[in-house]
């Protein structure tokens, strides 16, 4: 799924992003969604997100859903 449109993030699922350092060389970091950071509904870059890490960068590709988040 596209992580460019809000509605498909949500906090608990698994993504692949891209953190602010790492974009030059496209370096991709996955984990589980703690916060969302961006308020408007699409960015054309991704939806800014922080991990259960503690990571934070923009949302490339949504890895999985779980059945929790599922509409």
């Amino acid at each position: 799924m596209d992580g460019r449109n809000r509605a498909n993030i949500s906090i608990g699922i698994e993504v692949a992003i891209v953190k602010k350092e790492d974009q030059r060389t496209g370096k991709i970091t996955t984990g589980i969604i703690c916060n969302i950071l961006t308020n408007s509904l699409f960015h054309p870059h991704g939806i800014k997100v922080r991990l259960t890490t503690g990571e934070v960068g923009r949302v490339l590709n949504i890895i999985s859903v779980s059945d929790i988040n599922r509409t």
